[in-house]
Formats: C-alpha cells, structure tokens, sequence
C-alpha cells in the first residue's frame, strides 16, 4: 500500500511538471557581447531574428577542429534560412589569433575573443560546445561532441532553421 502511495504521488508530481516545463520551452539564450580578434564589437543581438549556432572552441582544441567542418557543412547546406555560425574562443593560450585561425583551415565564420565570461555564463565547461539557438532566441541543443556523424546535429539545425 505505501508503494502505491508513493508511485502516486511520483506520477501526480510528474502529471503537473510535465505540461508546465513544456509550457516554459527552451530556455532564452543569454545575451552577450564581446568583441573580435579586429576589436569589432559582436554580441547575439545582432542575430536576432535569426537560427544560430553559436560554438564555443579555442584554436589549440583538435576536437574543435575535427567538429568545424561539420558545422560549416550544416551552414552552407541551411543557408536559404539565414542560419549563422557565431564562434567564441576562450582559454586560448598567449598569443592565439582565433579568426586568423579559421581563415587558415578555409572558414569564414566571425568569432568573439576573450570569451571566458560568455563560457561561463553559459555553463560551458570544455570544448568544443556548440548551442543551437532558434528565430525566437531560445537554446534548443546542446554538443558537448565532436562527432560529425552524430544525427542530433542536422536535426537540431532543422529545427532551429523553422520559421
């Protein structure tokens, strides 16, 4: 008897939490703005309105570099949406030019530098860890992976890309 009791009150626990996390949706992706390795001033904003995938690397990572193929890919596949790749480097070591670094692997994504703050407040812990975040501004997917075979990371651009 008490673990139907209990078992009830799970389910009328879960029953009520349910529909009122799915009413809340994705969270809002947090504003920032930092500026580029050129001292351009870049913050989300300017993408409002926009699907984005915001990914969060540093130019000594190799699994960065194994996943920017990839995100690349999924960009010029998707770009009749206006979806963008906005990179922030962070922990990077003296000296590090991020952008000259993505010109020098053949890539034309912008990226923030000095973004330890925009890491931290997004609870990033490693790299690469890429967020994709839909029209409305809100983080729908998060890779904490580099495997480009993984099938999350097309469906989460198809979803963002939705109008």
């Amino acid at each position: 008897m008490k673990k139907i009791k209990y078992f009830s009150s799970i389910l009328l626990l879960l029953l009520w939490y349910i529909p009122n996390a799915a009413a809340e949706g994705p969270p809002t992706a947090p504003a920032w703005q930092l500026t580029t390795q050129a001292g351009e001033s870049i913050s989300l904003s300017d993408y409002q309105g926009k699907p984005v995938i915001l990914h969060f690397w540093a130019t000594w990572c190799p699994y960065c570099k194994k996943l920017q193929p990839k995100l690349v890919e999924l960009e010029e596949k998707y770009q009749q949406s206006g979806i963008k790749i906005v990179s922030i480097s962070f922990n990077e070591d003296d000296g590090a030019l991020p952008q000259d670094e993505i010109k020098n692997r053949g890539y034309d994504f912008i990226t923030a530098v000095h973004g330890e703050s925009v890491a931290s407040q997004y609870g990033v812990r490693g790299t690469p860890t890429t967020f994709f975040i839909n029209r409305q501004g809100q983080a729908i997917y998060k890779s904490t992976s580099s495997d480009i075979n993984n099938p999350n990371l097309e469906l989460a651009v198809q979803e963002i890309i939705k109008p």
